[in-house]
């Protein structure tokens, strides 16, 4: 690679995520740090029991996506960004988002990957709707 090659990926799909490729994409000579995330589904939120997930998707929810991980890939320290959501009916323990980034150093690298998640939680056009075990459900992020 050359000091300017910057890899990004971003990618809105209903199949499951796989952090080691993500990690593998922004693999880089220079990288001493890669720090990565994974969305969880988690089988609670604000006290109640969740059942499970469904993720839905505007049609700009992927050009959002590669337009945040574009900004991220454009700060000088980053070397590579890899992130993709997913979408459709997700169990719990599912893996509803990855992200992973590289850098030279690790300061650096786990604060352009908190940079990356936050923007893409608050600007992706995805919405959530969590089934509680009493079978009630609730949408969350809906504009």
């Amino acid at each position: 690679m050359t000091a300017q090659t910057r890899v990004v990926l971003g990618s809105v799909t209903d199949r499951p995520l796989d952090l080691a490729a993500h990690e593998a994409a922004v693999a880089d000579r220079r990288a001493g740090a890669v720090v990565s995330f994974q969305g969880v589904v988690r089988d609670h939120d604000h006290g109640r029991a969740v059942t499970r997930l469904e993720y839905e998707g505007h049609p700009s929810a992927e050009a959002v996506l590669r337009e945040v991980a574009d900004e991220i890939a454009a700060d000088p320290a980053v070397f590579a960004v890899a992130v993709s959501h997913r979408i459709g009916a997700l169990e719990i323990g599912d893996v509803a988002l990855v992200a992973a980034v590289s850098t030279a150093h690790r300061a650096a690298a786990f604060a352009a990957c908190a940079r990356l998640v936050d923007e893409v939680k608050a600007r992706l056009p995805i919405w959530k709707r969590q089934v509680f075990d009493d079978g009630t459900e609730e949408w969350v992020n809906c504009p």
